[in-house]
């Protein structure tokens, strides 16, 4: 079934959106997910998604959409990513005693499409805790998509291991000239952490962030 670039990154939309909020987006939600500004040409691709029979529409509704099929060629470019657990953008957090006190949150995995994410070994997403990366546009509650790695050039954004203290945070990587290693918040009222290079095992760097919208 052929579809436009702009056609399937409104299907992708439409799944994700609905899977995460049990209910289907706006024409307007929808544009803005797409950087599609005007309403006029999303009705215009949402028309012909209804005749493809992808979708149905009940235009007496804001939010009537409703997926009636998912290609087999799209869903073959929508990689599954596994929901670990939380990590601290803020004041590290400390190891809880059993893993249900982590965070872990069982199979729940998120979804993202192989535009976003093209190399999806090692693989894996944490929820952020904490405002401590907000200049990096990371708020509380967004979703981290981190690459499994044990290295990191110095500006990275990366999840740490601090193995003196048991504790977990993420912060942009820097190793000092003195071997010590900076660990820099992106928010101007927190202070950086200096720890010696010994001390940081680094988990993971951000290949990508998810923002959480209210």
């Amino acid at each position: 079934m052929e579809l436009s670039e702009r056609q399937r990154r409104i299907m992708n939309f439409i799944r994700e959106f609905t899977q995460k909020k049990h209910y289907p987006p706006t024409i307007r939600e929808i544009g803005r997910a797409t950087g599609i500004s005007s309403t006029s040409v999303v009705n215009y691709n949402l028309n012909i998604l209804e005749e493809k029979g992808l979708i149905a529409r009940d235009r007496t509704v804001s939010r009537g959409i409703k997926l009636l099929e998912w290609p087999t060629e799209l869903a073959e470019q929508v990689i599954s990513i596994p929901l670990l657990g939380r990590i601290a953008a803020g004041s590290p957090l400390p190891v809880p005693e059993s893993s249900s006190d982590f965070g872990i949150f069982g199979d729940e995995t998120i979804e993202l499409t192989r535009g976003i994410i093209k190399d999806t070994d090692n693989i894996y997403a944490l929820q952020v805790k904490g405002n401590s990366m907000i200049d990096a546009l990371i708020h509380d509650g967004d979703i981290v998509v981190m690459k499994h790695q044990q290295h990191a050039e110095n500006g990275d954004l990366v999840a740490v291991w601090l193995r003196e203290e048991k504790e977990t945070t993420l912060k942009r990587f820097y190793l000092e000239e003195n071997g010590q290693v900076r660990l820099q918040p992106a928010n101007p009222t927190m202070a950086p952490m200096y720890f010696p290079a010994s001390d940081v095992e680094i988990q993971g760097k951000v290949v990508c962030v998810i923002r959480q919208l209210n």
